[in-house]
């Protein structure tokens, strides 16, 4: 049955054309023993009449607006050459739905206008004998009926088709509006990827130009402290080749690899290992936690060494000679304080408040973005008789 639903719906002429075989027949065999209502008998002008009124049944699906005008014709030149009602005019009823279903705007509403008038138009021409006026009406309302509801159902299913057109438009708009959102997607995460690269490479990068400079004025005077000083370079090349390595195999791939080549990202813990590596570099670091501490958001762990690492990395490079920082965690029942802060001279506003730690990196810029990421604030600037400070507050659920 399927295939044969199939087939059908493939062929939509051959089956209009086997129905119109179908009235032919039944009009040819009403029509050698007399017309249904009045008019002539003459064969010569019945026989085209009922031809061309089941070819409007074959050919409606095909070229429904012709289809319709030659209907109308056919219904006036029955009106003018007295060749009574028939059972192909059944044709008048189907291309009514059929124009109405599928036909353009002005053959739908031309085929409205024949509806509501063929039957007033046949009692005009061929009245019932012995009818009363109101019985006329009647029957006139009686068969108009039938032909507006074909109407009607066909423009309801053209309205139905209308409408779920524009569901699949909206649809397949959406699936587009999508697409391009998830690509924006992709373009954001790699851009805060290219920042965490930057942060790496400036902080680590910083760390070892510190400790070779150290290493190269003690060689001579104290070796084992030069060597201490090459150990940590050596160590924190590592490092940042590690996260680079991460990194950038994520900007390649666009997705997150796994394997042992790249390390996890950094979070609250290995603070405390970037303060050592601080102190090792030679920049005196405070660091204490206050608060009970408990596990974090992702997010909010990632932000928060971010926000440490800039921070020191900053003092170390614009603090100047004799600088020291302290760094504080806080613990709130709702979020993560941290508060930063340096007694160097500070670096040029227009470096370390526009530009980044290097003038051209992202600084307090990419600090704001990853606070505004998560939810947070941020407060940064000069402190009172010298120095920097910033403030942060990140909250454990992001603000809706």
């Amino acid at each position: 049955m399927q295939r044969l639903y199939d087939f059908l719906r493939r062929h939509p002429t051959g089956v209009d054309a086997f129905w119109a075989l179908v009235l032919f027949g039944i009009s040819a065999a009403a029509g050698t023993a007399g017309q249904d209502r009045g008019g002539t008998d003459s064969m010569a002008l019945l026989v085209p009449v009922v031809f061309l009124l089941c070819l409007v049944i074959a050919l409606r699906r095909r070229m429904p607006e012709q289809m319709l005008v030659l209907a109308a014709a056919l219904g006036l030149a029955q009106l003018v050459l007295n060749v009574g009602v028939t059972a192909a005019d059944f044709a008048l009823l189907v291309i009514v739905y059929t124009v109405a279903a599928n036909g353009a705007r002005w053959a739908s509403r031309l085929a409205l206008v024949m509806a509501l008038s063929a039957a007033t138009l046949a009692q005009v021409r061929w009245p019932h004998e012995n009818a009363s006026v109101p019985g006329q009406v009647a029957v006139i309302v009686f068969q108009t009926v039938p032909f507006a509801l074909a109407w009607v159902l066909g423009d309801s299913i053209r309205t139905r088709r209308a409408y779920f057109a524009q569901l699949e438009e909206r649809a397949a708009r959406l699936e587009k509006e999508r697409e391009a959102q998830a690509k924006v997607a992709v373009a954001a995460e790699r851009a805060r990827i290219a920042r965490e690269l930057h942060d790496v490479v400036a902080h680590n990068v910083s760390v070892m130009v510190v400790q070779a400079d150290g290493a190269a004025y003690v060689l001579d005077a104290a070796p084992d402290q030069a060597k201490k000083a090459l150990e940590t370079i050596s160590s924190t090349g590592r490092q940042a080749l590690a996260e680079m390595r991460r990194l950038l195999g994520v900007l390649r791939t666009g997705e997150h690899q796994e394997g042992g080549e790249y390390v996890p990202q950094p979070d609250v813990e290995q603070i405390e290992d970037l303060v050592e590596q601080c102190r090792g570099s030679g920049l005196p670091v405070d660091f204490k936690v206050e608060g009970t501490p408990r596990p974090l958001p992702s997010g909010v762990e990632l932000t928060a060494y971010r926000i440490v690492q800039e921070a020191l990395t900053n003092t170390r490079k614009h603090g100047g000679p004799n600088t020291g920082a302290s760094v504080r965690l806080v613990y709130f029942d709702d979020g993560l304080g941290l508060l930063v802060e340096d007694d160097g001279k500070g670096a040029p506003h227009e470096l370390y408040g526009e530009g980044g730690a290097d003038g051209a990196g992202h600084g307090l810029i990419g600090m704001r973005e990853r606070v505004g990421m998560v939810g947070g604030t941020l407060d940064a600037g000069p402190r009172p008789g010298g120095g920097f400070r910033i403030s942060a507050l990140l909250p454990l659920k992001p603000a809706h």
